[in-house]
């Protein structure tokens, strides 16, 4: 019995199956995208300190209002320094 000869056969598996594959791409997508983050270290000998590249006028949330950052001149300094 194929997949759809099931589905015709027994309707009440059709929410069911639809609600379970929209929860399993949207899992899917968002694993994706979380590994893409600029916080993940996936290869650690490559890149130990993945934060120190961190774009900070670029929003890093998935969505963000009304954000904005400016950066503290005395912190930069000090960042400088230590380089």
């Amino acid at each position: 019995m194929s997949f759809l000869q099931l589905m015709m056969k027994k309707k009440e598996l059709i929410p069911l199956i639809a609600f379970v594959s929209f929860a399993g791409v949207g899992a899917a997508c968002m694993s994706v995208y979380s590994l893409f983050k600029t916080d993940v270290i996936v290869n650690k000998q490559k890149n130990p300190e993945p934060w120190e590249n961190v774009n900070p006028y670029e929003p890093q949330k998935l969505f963000t209002i009304n954000q904005k950052w400016e950066p503290v001149e005395e912190l930069q300094t000090v960042k400088q320094l230590t380089k």
